[in-house]
């Protein structure tokens, strides 16, 4: 009897020039996936993610698009080979917008063209340079919110990612994230570490951001779910349009609550969870947020076989 599983779904960070090509090689729906997404945005996402450079996929407005195509792709391939629906869906960040394409909530074209601008509109809420991110190891969450709220000194400081015991990424401008690291290294951390990225996702200063994106999203249709889908922002699943919506404005400057997501999943009856997309970050976190999870990545052919020899041992 085949196992209950879940579905992840990637966020920034896990992409890679290259990405899927092993996958590709083996199933033409990965090229079939990139090819919609790009015709929706007029940007040729599958070349882009081939052969970068990687400073051009690196920047938040292709990065959002090409993980999403990518997640799309993966998912799929696995939908072709499931022996039943997955019990629930979630994905960390930008891959929230992949597990609500996954489950019907929104269409591949629309949801494509609506991360690109949501990249965007990220990218012009703070200027380049001006907000930073910092992965802070080794103290638990509120320790970590005592950082903050001292290194803030009237600026923009928070913990924006909660993605296991012990690791949790913080967020702000950057002169106050640059104090919160020296901070969290006073007060025990193992390492407090400058992430190299273009926006401080998740924080108070994408509220603009937001703002414009709410705007984006009332010329898109929303469906209910056919799968579960947890959200970032309170870890529960919406049937409503109008509520997935606020939450996904929500979500721009709200916490991602990954560990109690987790635990949701697990809560759920899930005993598989899969990475759908490219690399095996959230299999990581995964394992170590819960241990009777089977987490596994799926990116290539070798790494899908071994889903599915698991899923229906």
């Amino acid at each position: 009897m085949s196992k209950k599983i879940a579905i992840t779904f990637p966020g920034q960070g896990s992409q890679s020039v290259g990405m899927l090509a092993d996958l590709a090689a083996v199933y033409p729906l990965v090229r079939e996936t990139f090819a919609e997404g790009s015709d929706a945005l007029g940007v040729d996402l599958w070349t882009l993610s081939q052969d970068g450079p990687k400073e051009q996929l690196n920047e938040t407005q292709n990065t959002q698009p090409a993980l999403l195509c990518a997640g799309m792709a993966v998912m799929r391939v696995l939908e072709q080979q499931l022996p039943e629906q997955p019990v629930v869906m979630a994905g960390h960040s930008l891959g929230e917008y992949t597990a609500l394409v996954a489950a019907g909530v929104l269409g591949l074209a629309d949801a494509t063209r609506l991360v690109a601008m949501r990249g965007r509109f990220m990218q012009e809420a703070v200027p380049a340079g001006t907000g930073a991110m910092a992965a802070i190891l080794g103290l638990g969450d509120e320790q970590v919110r005592e950082v903050c709220a001292e290194g803030a000194q009237g600026q923009v400081a928070e913990p924006v990612n909660f993605n296991s015991p012990g690791q949790v990424v913080v967020a702000g401008n950057a002169e106050a994230i640059a104090r919160v690291a020296d901070l969290a290294k006073a007060a025990g951390a193992r390492r407090a570490m400058m992430l190299d990225v273009s926006v401080p996702s998740h924080c108070a200063l994408m509220k603009p951001a937001a703002e414009r994106l709410a705007e984006a999203m009332q010329h898109l249709t929303f469906n209910s779910p056919r799968v579960p889908v947890l959200h970032n922002v309170n870890v529960s699943e919406a049937t409503d349009p109008a509520a997935i919506r606020q939450l996904l404005v929500e979500q721009l400057f709200c916490p991602v609550r990954w560990v109690e997501t987790v635990q949701a999943i697990g809560g759920r009856g899930a005993e598989i969870v899969l990475e759908a997309g490219p690399g095996k970050v959230l299999a990581g976190l995964i394992k170590r947020i819960d241990k009777s999870l089977a987490a596994l990545p799926v990116f290539d052919p070798a790494t899908l076989d071994t889903a599915m020899e698991s899923i229906n041992a």
